[in-house]
């Protein structure tokens, strides 16, 4: 996860492979309640890891209720119908498919709770359902603003004999929780049947479809009246499944169907694959390959893939009804960019009580792309952009994941321009890892962007340079570790640092075995990340680095570094070789009194003895001897910025550079 200030996603063109995406959201959170509200055991599959399962899974805990977690695989021991801790406070962040079932069960259960969440979360209404509750007979008061959270919960006298209203055309939600919580006092003994009757027009039906389809799983079959009106028999009780699969999510999905449609024909026709959703999904936003389809798009698919393919180019219009698929409809207001006439989503006023008023952010957001916009109070119509009309954009998130990766959709823009998305983080709500997936998946249309740290032994330029990548979210190359891990695999192989043995050392550098995770170097399975960090192996570094045919074989596997969305590479020769065309180059220089008294630092906190006179000798041997090699000598590139940082900080270089890199950017 990218958990920096801004993401800059440089141009694409097509997405190509197969994905398998996260499992539903939707899905997780309900079956993780139903699991916990039902005696005996449930294993639970393919679960969603993120923030809003988490939230829920935390406050499941809280409760007393065991659960555990082994990879892909949860098991949840049911509370049995009756929580054993009556009194906690559960703090459930922005998660609405938390925080609105677990009001509606605790408030049937009974006990003294408080729900609250983050800021925005106390902004979201939840008074339509609080008033269903309390015509319940539940007790509920409200411990901030009337209408919002946080809640006071306590015992309720319930008064089950009559019918139940609340309202449809605010949120799916309401009508769920009550449906999810319900079935507690329709098992009681005495209670009749229990009926819900929806005012006004039910939104987002879809969702509600779902939550039947998962109590039924769970063993309460619910009669349903059209969308008016929900009957829970009387007698009612959970009954764990046993073991129950999440499918992957169909919201997360739309996404990716987007990205197939705009991906660029390439020699590969096979089109992006997408694993563990299938076109007979029972969640409501897999209606957005029909939209998708509308638009042009070539969607297959069978019980658990789809595969996409671009169809008709440019898109074609819409003007859709969206009430099915709220939360994916956000996706298709990113297509209409690429329409061939203006676009308009309908229906849609539910958006402006999610995690953010996403009517008002996406139109805000379409325009710095440079869209025309208009927003109704419950509508949204976009004309598309033509080549030469778009703007690079620096995307502003909300805190909101679904901005977030649909604002993602405009690095596709014809005109090659970069996208910059802010707080890229908030993806964790849904899809963690949403930035990695896309970028394993992407093909970058203008190459993707590299900074060169280069300059002299002791120069700082390793420090910089992966401080300069974690800033960006960007690769790192540490072509010193390479070169300090190819002298001591030629130690291993009992090989003469000689121009004798360049040829063979070649050959053991283009073979070799090396793997990097985070901070640590694996050779041959061996963690050597101190042993290429000595002096010893630093000379040997320099020695190799001297070969010609070392070089060589490795010119290609540092190539090979430069992945999506950039790289940060630090070494000798990394702007006049090895990427002579990086649209960044600095060269690092300090005097050679200063990097001796930096080295000797380094040194002496590893305990290892050293004067500084023997250092500085070294260091300027070391200087001559890399100015004067015949291959790829110590240089700055024509083209390279100086920067002599003896009297900076670490902090000072790392701004200079992130000034001079941002500069080169359009935002």
């Amino acid at each position: 996860m990218y958990d920096i200030p801004f993401l800059d996603l440089p141009p694409l063109r097509a997405l190509r492979g197969r994905v398998r995406l996260p499992g539903s959201k939707s899905i997780s959170n309900r079956v993780l309640l139903l699991a916990a509200l039902c005696e005996g055991r449930t294993t639970i599959h393919d679960l969603l890891d993120s923030d809003d399962t988490r939230v829920m899974l935390q406050a499941l805990r809280t409760l007393g209720c065991g659960v555990t977690t082994d990879g892909a695989q949860t098991t949840v021991e049911g509370l049995g119908g009756r929580p054993p801790q009556r009194q906690a406070e559960l703090f459930l962040g922005n998660a609405g498919t938390a925080m609105r079932p677990l009001t509606a069960a605790l408030a049937v259960l009974g006990g003294d709770y408080r729900l609250s969440g983050i800021p925005r979360m106390h902004e979201r209404p939840i008074g339509d359902l609080v008033d269903a509750l309390r015509a319940l007979g539940c007790t509920i008061d409200y411990a901030g603003a009337e209408g919002y959270p946080p809640l006071a919960i306590g015992t309720p006298s319930l008064r089950l004999g009559q019918p139940i209203p609340v309202r449809g055309d605010v949120s799916s939600q309401f009508l769920t929780a009550l449906l999810l919580a319900l079935p507690l006092a329709a098992s009681r003994p005495e209670a009749p049947d229990i009926a819900i009757e929806v005012v006004g027009e039910l939104i987002s039906r879809p969702y509600v479809e779902i939550t039947l389809n998962l109590l039924a799983r769970f063993g309460v079959a619910v009669r349903r009246e059209g969308w008016q009106r929900f009957v829970i028999p009387r007698g009612s009780r959970y009954r764990s499944p046993g073991e129950i699969h999440v499918e992957a999510d169909a919201s997360s999905a739309s996404y990716f169907i987007a990205a197939g449609a705009l991906s660029e024909p390439g020699a590969d026709t096979a089109g992006l694959f997408i694993d563990g959703l299938g076109l007979d999904s029972i969640q409501g936003d897999i209606r957005f390959v029909e939209a998708a389809r509308q638009m042009g798009a070539e969607v297959e698919g069978g019980a658990n893939h789809l595969v996409v393919r671009r169809g008709a180019w440019p898109l074609r219009a819409i003007d859709l009804d969206c009430n099915a698929i709220p939360d994916a409809a956000m996706t298709l207001a990113v297509l209409a960019l690429y329409a061939d006439g203006p676009s308009t989503l309908r229906n849609i006023a539910s958006w402006r009580v999610k995690e953010t008023d996403r009517l008002a952010a996406m139109a805000t957001e379409l325009r710095k792309l440079g869209a025309t916009v208009q927003e109704g109070p419950d509508f949204l119509r976009v004309e598309p952009l033509a080549r030469g009309q778009w703007r690079a954009a620096r995307l502003h998130t909300y805190d909101d994941h679904r901005m977030a990766m649909c604002g993602s959709l405009a690095a596709f823009n014809p005109d090659r321009l970069p996208v910059r998305i802010e707080d890229p983080k908030c993806v964790a709500k849904t899809f963690p890892d949403y930035f990695e997936t896309l970028f394993d998946l992407a093909e970058p249309a203008a190459g993707v962007p590299v900074i060169c740290i280069d300059g002299p032994t002791a120069s700082g330029k390793g420090t910089l340079a992966s401080r300069m990548a974690r800033q960006l979210g960007y690769h790192y190359l540490d072509s010193g570790a390479l070169y300090r891990l190819v002298g001591l695999a030629a130690r291993r192989h009992g090989l003469a640092l000689e121009d004798g043995q360049a040829e063979a050392i070649a050959a053991l550098a283009r073979a070799l075995p090396v793997r990097f995770e985070g901070d640590r170097v694996w050779l041959d399975g061996e963690d050597v990340s101190d042993a290429i960090r000595t002096e010893a192996a630093g000379m040997d570094a320099s020695s190799v680095s001297a070969f010609a045919p070392v070089r060589a074989a490795l010119l290609g596997w540092q190539r090979a570094c430069a992945r999506l969305p950039g790289l940060v590479a630090d070494g000798r020769d990394m702007g006049t070789v090895v990427f002579p065309d990086a649209p960044l180059k600095v060269f690092l220089t300090a005097s050679a009194e200063q990097r001796a008294e930096r080295r000797h630092k380094q040194l002496i906190s590893k305990g290892i003895d050293a004067t500084m006179a023997t250092l500085r000798a070294d260091l300027e041997a070391r200087d001559a001897r890399d100015r004067s090699r015949a291959s790829a000598p110590l240089k700055p590139a024509q083209d390279a910025l100086p920067l002599d940082n003896s009297q900076l900080t670490i902090e000072q270089s790392l701004a200079q550079v992130l000034a001079w890199w941002q500069a080169r950017q359009p935002f």
